[in-house]
């Protein structure tokens, strides 16, 4: 499928998302005097190469045109950006989607927040470890050290993961680790494994010196989980959902762009982010293409999809029953399936 008709199927997506009903006010946007709103966005995870459309979207103008003006923080995971934005500091966010659900069906902030848009159409959650481990299976990580984000994804969804996969989720030990030390900590070998993405492994490999990795991805695990997706909080939504329609259509727009230019994506990075090696970043970028574009639907969620993954979920005993995919999406933002 070409990048062309993709982003025509994009741009159809963007163009599906609908408004809903007006309710509270709590956390409302600021909104300058010239009627441009302000906004607070979230990364899901530092300012990682995979991050990068967001600042391309700010870089391009496509928040501009759709008259925001976005400030975009560094996020430091899903239990982090939550709580943010249902105490009204942040506006939108990026999360992972499983982590998210994971938190919602243990009944933490479940009126306070819904995804509106999706970022990858499938989880990017792996376990990665050195080549040199000789770590190959799930099995392997028996009785080994993960590093990951106190309520980052990786670490919310092992339960699930490691269960699926035959093995008992306390065999693990997982050591805490701000995110940016995560890929620090596998290379100085004070952990034998590391909760990330998929599309980090470039970054990995040069925080280890050029020693190559080795992933065992989740997705080989557990189906029909997405990857990130676009978060708001529900006070937002019913109070100005044009808002949360024009951003998701400006995020995504950066999203697609990115795919489309992953070389000027990993450059706007740099820019914004001068710590950020604008080579790796491109190549994060680049690996996330066959995420965001799988069907050609970027930003579709697909309540059919949400409702196996919830019962995955609760069938390997991470969240009770009773969450529903109208629980974790906002009705009439996440567009129909093509």
């Amino acid at each position: 499928m070409s990048i062309r008709i993709a982003r025509r199927a994009a741009a159809a997506a963007v163009a599906g998302l609908m408004t809903v009903t007006a309710g509270c006010t709590t956390g409302e946007p600021a909104k300058a005097p010239d009627g441009v709103d302000k906004v607070t966005y979230l990364t899901a995870f530092a300012s990682f190469g995979r991050e990068a459309y967001a600042w391309v979207a700010l870089e391009k103008g496509f928040f501009r045109d759709r008259n925001i003006e976005v400030e975009i923080k560094p996020g430091q995971g899903s239990a982090d950006n939550l709580k943010l934005l249902a105490a009204g500091q942040a506006q939108f966010s990026a999360n992972d989607l499983s982590g998210v659900m994971i938190t919602l069906g243990q009944g933490d902030y479940q009126g306070d927040v819904r995804a509106v848009a999706a970022i990858q159409q499938r989880t990017l959650n792996s376990i990665t470890v050195l080549e040199s481990s000789g770590i190959t299976t799930p099995a392997d990580l028996v009785g080994k050290r993960v590093g990951g984000v106190p309520g980052g994804a990786p670490m919310l969804l092992w339960p699930a993961y490691a269960k699926l996969a035959g093995i008992d989720p306390g065999s693990v030990q997982w050591v805490n680790s701000p995110a940016q030390q995560t890929p620090g900590l596998l290379a100085a070998g004070r952990v034998d494994g590391i909760g990330q993405f998929t599309v980090a492994r470039g970054t990995v490999e040069k925080a280890a010196q050029g020693r190559p990795v080795r992933l065992l991805p989740y997705s080989d695990v557990i189906a029909d989980l997405y990857g990130n997706a676009v978060i708001a909080p529900m006070t937002l939504i019913r109070d100005d959902p044009d808002l949360v329609r024009r951003f998701s259509e400006a995020i995504l727009e950066g999203l697609v762009y990115s795919i489309d230019h992953p070389d000027e994506a990993g450059q706007i990075l740099h820019k914004h982010v001068p710590s950020a090696d604008p080579t790796a970043a491109a190549q994060e970028v680049a690996l996330m293409q066959p995420y965001v574009l799988s069907n050609a639907r970027a930003g579709v969620l697909d309540p059919e999809r949400i409702a196996r993954a919830i019962a995955v979920l609760q069938g390997a005993g991470v969240i009770p029953a009773g969450l529903t995919p109208a629980d974790v999406i906002a009705s009439g933002f996440a567009a129909s399936p093509a």
